[in-house]
């Protein structure tokens, strides 16, 4: 699983306190009296995986270190309607000026974490389902964790750590010369070819790269694809794939199915601060 590194949660979470607080800060809590102090629940109004607890803690300790935030779940579990998260405890002033950039932190983490496991879990054990670059410009890491979380696999990070052929390369150059390229400046990175249909596909059977990602198929010809493809490569299947029929691409015997939307579309969890 990707690692959080301490100073790297700490920077994200600095960034978003200034854009929600920049220039005068909370002017509506200011209103309260700062030293009222209270015991406050962070509570789920939806079942799903609790991720990012690590960015709601840290956000309010970044506003006021005496704030106690006490998880009661650990990150990755279950969660379910109405259960506690965690509690929050300290000043209120200080707890409502986090709020919203905490819980924005959590909700987005969790719904990505949340859809991945999904799709996790229809596509069965032998199926890996994987995240793509579309990803918020700037939060790729975060949202890359929050499939990982959600029992997911990365695919490349950025455009430096792999050969990914696609059909935009293919429409300026010819397939062949271009894996012939790509597999002479390797040095030791894997290369991926994307195809969408079987006669490009026996084009390239024999060449030496890694992964054959099977683009915008129907299942039966995905299964073709996989039954030509499989004893040479690793296959992925891409495009159009949803939860209702992602257990039918699993069914074909890929070896991994890349989905755009979990980073892209993923809905928030719904979480809520109690006092």
């Amino acid at each position: 699983m990707l690692k959080l590194n301490k100073n790297f949660v700490k920077n994200i979470c600095k960034k978003a306190l200034n854009e929600d607080l920049y220039p005068s800060g909370d002017i509506t809590s200011a209103l309260l009296d700062k030293n009222i102090k209270k015991k406050i629940k962070l509570i789920s109004s939806q079942n799903g995986i609790i991720a990012g607890l690590d960015f709601a803690k840290e956000t309010f300790g970044l506003i006021d270190k005496q704030i106690k935030f006490n998880t009661k779940k650990k990150e990755g579990s279950v969660v379910k309607k109405n259960e506690v998260v965690a509690t929050i405890e300290g000043r209120v002033q200080n707890i409502l000026i986090g709020e919203r950039v905490a819980l924005n932190f959590l909700s987005h983490i969790s719904g990505i974490a949340t859809k991945t496991n999904l799709f996790v879990k229809k596509a069965g054990k032998k199926t890996k389902i994987c995240c793509t670059r579309k990803t918020i410009p700037t939060l790729r890491y975060v949202q890359k964790y929050a499939v990982k979380v959600g029992g997911g696999l990365n695919h490349r990070f950025n455009l430096s750590d792999e050969f990914l052929i696609k059909d935009n390369h293919v429409a300026i150059s010819d397939i062949k010369a271009l894996i012939l390229k790509a597999i002479k400046n390797k040095k030791n990175r894997k290369i991926t070819v994307e195809v969408d249909n079987l006669n490009q596909l026996k084009k390239i059977i024999g060449l030496k790269f890694n992964t054959v990602l099977l683009d915008n198929m129907n299942t039966t010809t995905l299964k073709k694809a996989v039954k030509l493809a499989k004893k040479y490569y690793k296959t992925e299947a891409s495009g159009n794939i949803h939860l209702k029929n992602v257990k039918e691409v699993a069914q074909t015997g890929v070896n991994r199915i890349s989905i755009g939307s979990l980073t892209h579309s993923s809905s928030a969890l719904d979480l809520k601060l109690e006092i």
